[in-house]
Order: C-alpha cells, then structure tokens, then sequence
C-alpha cells in the first residue's frame, strides 16, 4: 500500500479539482508532468503548481470558445501535454471530456460526435483535421468548431472550414490573458462528486461504441480501493503510452497520478516504449497482455543471441527465480536455501539484465484487458518479475479484481477490490455489484441508460470461475464462445493461447462456431520468426517465411505441442499460416488490441471455409 496523502474530505464525496489543489498546496514543486521537446530535445517538466496554473489557463481559454458546463468536449491527440492539460482543464469547468481513439475509422468518429452531441473537438494535427472537418456540416452532428493543436504549415490548403477552426496555442495565450483565479477557484467548486468526469466509449470489438458514463465518485472509490492493494513507493513515476481513450490509462496516467500526486512522462508513440523505460528505469508498469507478449518477445530475442554458457546460466537463475515465486505465490517463506540462491541469481545473472531493459526498479507489474498467456507469465516469473494480473472493464472503471503482493495466484485475475462483490452466474457469466460500477451508458438525448438490473449487478459478458481461495479465473468472452456442431463449448483464448506458447506464433485466432471442429489463423512474430529464420539460413519477408516449408513444419510442431495440452474437442484441426501482423490500423485489433474476431473472420473468410472444405 502506497502513502495515502491528505485528503481533503471524505474519498466518496470529493472531486479531481479539490485533489489537483491539494497537490498544488501540499506537493508544488515535485514533477507532475514530463515530455520530450519537439525538437527532439530533452525532457520539459511542470511541477504540480505550475500544471495546476496552465491547467486554469486553459480553463479560461476553452470558456472564451462557449465551453459550457455539463458538456461533452471530443478530443483526438497522443499522449502528449496537450492532451494532458486540456483535458483536466474541461473538468474544472465541469465540461466533459471525451477522448476518441486516434486509429478511429471516420465513421467510428461520426458516430461518437453524433451520439455525444458534442459542439467542439480538439484534434491533434492536418490528418486527424482532415477526418473530422466534413462533420462540421454533418446535419446529423452539433459540431460547430475545432481547435488543432499543430495547424497545416500551408492554412489555405486545409479546406473550407477554416473560420471555424482554432489554433491551440492562440486559445492557450487567449486563456492566459484572461485567467482569473478567483473565477477559476468558484467554477470548479461548483461540481460535485456525481457530475459526470468522463464518458469513455468502448473499443467496439462488435458493433458501434457504448458511451460510459463515469463520475468522479466512480473515480476516486476505485483509486483508494486499488491504493489498498498496490505497493508503490510515494509520488512513483508512471509512464503513459495507452491511449487516453482506454479506461486503464485514464486511470493509470491521469486519475491515479492526480490522486497520489505522482509523476507521469508522456510518450506519444507505443514504439518508444521500450528506450524509454530504459531511459527512465519506472517503478511501475502496465502492459495489456499483447505488450506483455511482444516484450518478451523481444527479451528472449535477445536471450537467443547469447553465447550457450551465457544462456544456461540465464536458464538456471530463471528456474531458480520460478522457484521462489512459487513460494509466494503459496503466501510461504521460502527457504533459506532458495532465498540465498535467488538473491545470488538475481545479483549475477537477472539484475543486469533487468538493467538492460529498465526493468530493475519495478516494484509493480500488471495487466489486464484480456487473459495472460501462461507461457508470458512463466517467461517474467523466471526474471522474479511477477505480473499482477487484473480484470476490469470500462463498466466497472477500470479495475475490479486483481491480484496483488499480499496474494496472488498466477494465471487467475485476483480477487474483488473493496467494496465490490463478484459472482457467477448459471452459466458461468461473471457479475459485479458495488460502489465503482458506472451509472449507465450515455443515450443520444443525453440521458442515462441504467447499465445494472434492480438489484444492482452488472452482467459483465466475460465467463469464468470463482476458487475456494477467492480468486477470479477467466475462461472467455461470453460472445466469444465457440459452440461446435456437436454442442460442445470451446474457449477461443485458451486454444489461442496454447498455440502463442510456440516462440514462431505471434498471434492466434481459433474458428469453429457451428463446426464438427476447430480451425486456426495463425501470424507469425515479426521479432522472432526472423530471428529463427536467420539461425537455420532462411531469408526474406514475414509473408515469404510464411510459405517456407521449413518454417511451416516447426509451426505444425507447436500446433501439435498445443493439441497435446488441449481436450478433443478443443484440438486444432488445420491452420493457416499468416505473415502479415494483426494490428489496429489495419482493423484486425481494437486500439487496446483485442482481437476484432469478426473482422478478422470476415477479412480471411474464404481462407477459413477452404480449411472445411479439404
């Protein structure tokens, strides 16, 4: 458990704009906010009295544009200071800020600024402008104005609209002449705890995005609930990368950091993550389970190049590593014996490696959004790096179980936070019920959608089991269940799951919903395959390892390793091999990277009915 710092009243009846102010009290001058410079520079820093200041000038400048309270303000922009700022200035005025995801198609964002209402957008640059300018003279849309924070180098080539859009740095300096803080300090008291803070709409794995309704009630019940259970040393940094559209790094890298008055650096492109956690060596880190995925993709990589002594020696301190959390993992001391031979192992052989990723600091792992994969949590537990795996979703603000240091078991998701209460139902369908589960789904008359029956449990779609210990275990989406011809059920993530175990198999989908059998699309890893590929003299292109014979035979070895795991019905029957990398832009992902099965079935249909039809 981290140090609560002062609060300024009871958690349940406070709102963001009270905590930002004890921050500013009690905490001004420790780093609220770091980014890189544009020009590629170093890092520029606010502390929390200088974040809290532009924070009111931007107020005064988004109320210069008619910003009123108790409305919804869109925003498409990176992780970056902007966004930040901007969006903890439209909750002072009791605006709402909404943010769309930046791989968004333009009829995704056609239909959030239809359903929102919304008059005003704050876009990152010319492409997201480009996207979002017809929808000023959409008839079904309110949109009057947006606000670009980088405008064209050439304005008279952007379109027609250009009365009707705003440079973001004139509406900065225009709020920056006509900030007044006592005006400043008697808006934001006017909200309370119920105001809305966000709507948050989700990913749309299938069909159109739900608008969430999310207070700062919500908000702040949940933060003191996961401070119960997460150890982190007082003000950590964090590094936001996730798009601030997702619940999690809403949460992770602007709530949370606001509540514990923390350090968040901004890295506007995912790609980066790696060098800068290097760079920075964070306390904490959050990776949904594809990252998770890609990054020990890319450590093992690594591992492959070393020298034999070098990589048994790595084997052996991992074997030693697993041990030990094995122990902890049983909530046991483990011996003396094993805890001098892991402390030696961590010193000589883990630690330097750490090092070498920014890893040697973390006191706090997590994930959650999907199921880890077995084989990556055995693969960070052999670094004596435990990931607390956590479930949640945007209905439940975020977290709603998670396993923590006081108790964990790898592979399930934890137990319920405080203040909630988790069951399942005949069927197997988990539902919550408590203080941080949502109000409801926004409708387009702007009222609420109740999302819990009367009796207040929400029905989550996700299917699971509930142990002896109290610990959540995840089987599947309940949609996402396959159900063969012959009645039996299958859960797509554990077939897929046991293929990606195979080092060459980056991504998996199982098919067979109505079949006598399962089929599966498989994508090679785009850092491991070539890798694999170079040591047995294979060249080319990810698409050309994919028609490789050699290649193809070591996959059907980890298909069958996988069948050899899996019951009858749950075995995979044919597979084709892909070599093209699923991934939002292309529509195969979500922006948190669940899988968009419908897409990705449709997209490779004919390649599934020809598996049927051999």
């Amino acid at each position: 458990m981290t140090t609560l710092l002062r609060m300024p009243g009871e958690p349940g009846e406070l709102t963001l704009p009270a905590l930002l102010l004890r921050n500013a009290e009690d905490h001004g001058a420790r780093p609220a906010l770091s980014w890189r410079a544009p020009d590629g520079g170093g890092w520029r820093t606010l502390d929390w009295a200088a974040a809290r200041r532009r924070i009111g000038e931007l107020a005064a400048g988004f109320r210069a544009l008619g910003v009123r309270r108790g409305e919804i303000v869109l925003l498409m922009m990176g992780n970056r200071p902007e966004h930040w700022l901007g969006d903890l200035a439209l909750v002072h005025l009791g605006a709402v800020p909404v943010t769309v995801y930046g791989t968004a198609a333009p009829e995704q964002i056609a239909h959030v600024v239809r359903h929102s209402r919304a008059r005003l957008a704050v876009v990152e640059g010319p492409g997201e402008r480009a996207r979002w300018e017809p929808l000023l003279d959409d008839p079904a849309a309110r949109l009057e104005r947006l606000v670009v924070v980088e405008p064209a180098a050439d304005p008279a080539g952007t379109g027609g609209a250009q009365d009707r859009c705003e440079d973001f740095a004139a509406v900065a300096a225009r709020g920056a002449e006509a900030y007044d803080p006592a005006s400043f300090e008697a808006t934001w008291r006017q909200g309370d705890a119920d105001d809305t803070l966000t709507v948050v709409y989700t990913s749309g794995t299938t069909g159109d995005p739900k608008g969430v309704v999310v207070s700062h009630r919500h908000v702040l019940l949940n933060a003191v609930a996961l401070d119960g259970v997460v150890e982190l040393p007082d003000h950590a940094a964090h590094l936001s990368y996730l798009p601030f559209a997702h619940i999690a790094e809403r949460m992770l890298g602007l709530y949370l950091p606001v509540f514990r008055a923390a350090h968040v650096h901004l890295c506007p492109d995912p790609a980066q993550v790696a060098p800068l956690a290097r760079e920075l060596r964070p306390a904490q880190f959050f990776g949904v389970p594809r990252v998770w995925e890609k990054l020990a993709a890319a450590v093992g990589g690594a591992l492959a190049e070393l020298p034999e002594e070098h990589r048994a020696a790595v084997a052996a301190a991992a074997e030693t590593a697993r041990a030990h959390v094995a122990y902890r993992e049983r909530g046991q001391r483990p011996p003396a014996g094993l805890a001098a031979a892991y402390a030696a192992a961590k010193a000589r052989v883990l630690d330097p490696l750490l090092a070498a990723a920014g890893f040697d600091r973390l006191v706090w792992t997590a994930s959650a959004s999907a199921p880890m994969p077995p084989e990556v949590v055995r693969f960070w537990a052999g670094f004596g790096i435990v990931i607390m795996d956590a479930w949640g979703l945007t209905e439940t603000v975020g977290v709603a179980t998670t396993n923590a240091p006081g108790g964990f078991r790898l592979g399930s998701v934890g137990r319920p936070l405080a203040g909630l209460e988790v069951r399942t139902a005949a069927d197997g369908e988990i539902e919550v019920r408590g203080r941080t589960v949502c109000a409801g789904y926004l409708r387009e008359d702007g009222t609420v959608e109740p999302a819990t029956g009367a009796d207040g449990w929400f029905r989550t779609g996700d299917v699971g089991r509930i142990d002896a210990d109290g610990f959540l275990w995840l089987t599947d989406r309940k949609k996402d269940m396959i159900v063969t011809s012959t009645g039996k059920n299958v859960s797509p993530a554990l077939v897929e799951n046991a293929l990606k175990e195979h080092p060459l198999i980056g991504q998996a989908l199982a098919h067979g919903d109505g079949r006598s059998y399962v089929v599966a699309l498989l994508v090679l890893d785009p850092e491991l395959a070539p890798l694999w590929a170079a040591r047995h003299g294979i060249g080319g292109s990810l698409a050309e390892l994919a028609r490789h014979p050699a290649v193809r035979a070591e996959v059907e070895r980890g298909v069958a390793a996988a069948n050899t795991r899996l019951n009858r019905t749950e075995q995979v029957k044919r597979f084709s091999l892909l070599g093209e990398e699923w991934r939002p832009e292309t529509g195969e992902l979500t922006p948190s990277l669940k899988l968009r099965r419908c897409v990705i079935r449709h997209k490779y249909g004919q390649i599934l009915e020809r598996m049927y039809a051999m």
